[in-house]
Formats: structure tokens, C-alpha cells, sequence
């Protein structure tokens, strides 16, 4: 059995079709839970520019360097640290993994994660 040899460095996948795929399908799963975030703090944009930031990326309207990325999620998840519910605490959270997906393609899955356990939240709470 062939295995696929592991790239040497990010050039060989950055802004893959598959890098670019990840990015997009993390930034809408953390789309779809900013609700809660948004919901408790209306006027807080740090998750949601996050989120616009990968998507842009993703759909190659944009781009983005390590500083830019590193800052909006730091940005991001520090809003998490700043609400009270949980289900607010881990849609910011995904939102910071969805913009991590720019440097490392497997936060997407941390993303999906973080809005699933926005989502659990969000239902035991309404």
C-alpha cells in the first residue's frame, strides 16, 4: 500500500482546492451557531470577522497573512472568554478555529466541534 508522502512545508498546500474547501466549510458550521454569541453580545464583530475572513479567503476574494489569522482568532477566542453562556463561549470558539484553518487545515475540525457543542448548548438552554 502507497501512502501519500506528508508535504515538507505549508507551500505544498497552501491555498489548495482542499485547504480552500476546509476553510469554507468551517467558516459556514461556525456561521451557523454565531447566533448565540451574537445574541449576548450584539456589538462584539471579533467571531463574525473571523468567520468573513476565512470565507473570503476560502472563496479567494481575499487574502490573509499569519499575523492577520493569528489576531483574529486570539481576537475570537478571546470573546469567548467575555460571555457567560456556554453555548456563546463555544460558537466564538469555533469561530477561532474556522480562521485557523488559513494555517493549519485540521482546526476546521475544531471548528466543527466547538459548533457542535454550541449547538447542545444553545437547545439545553432554550
Amino acid at each position: 500500500m502507497m501512502k501519500t508522502p506528508k508535504p515538507k512545508d505549508s507551500t505544498s498546500w497552501r491555498d489548495s482546492y482542499y485547504h480552500k474547501l476546509f476553510g469554507l466549510k468551517a467558516a459556514k458550521e461556525a456561521e451557523r451557531v454565531l447566533k448565540y454569541f451574537e445574541k449576548e453580545r450584539p456589538g462584539d464583530l471579533r467571531p463574525r470577522r473571523a468567520i468573513d475572513a476565512i470565507r473570503a479567503w476560502a472563496e479567494e476574494d481575499r487574502a490573509l497573512s499569519m499575523k492577520e489569522v493569528r489576531t483574529l482568532s486570539l481576537d475570537a477566542h478571546a470573546a469567548a472568554r467575555e460571555v457567560t453562556s456556554d453555548a456563546a463561549k463555544f460558537a466564538a470558539h469555533a469561530a477561532g478555529q474556522a480562521i485557523g484553518t488559513w494555517h493549519v487545515p485540521t482546526h476546521a475540525l475544531g471548528a466543527f466541534g466547538y459548533a457542535g457543542r454550541a449547538m447542545i448548548a444553545g437547545k439545553n438552554n432554550t
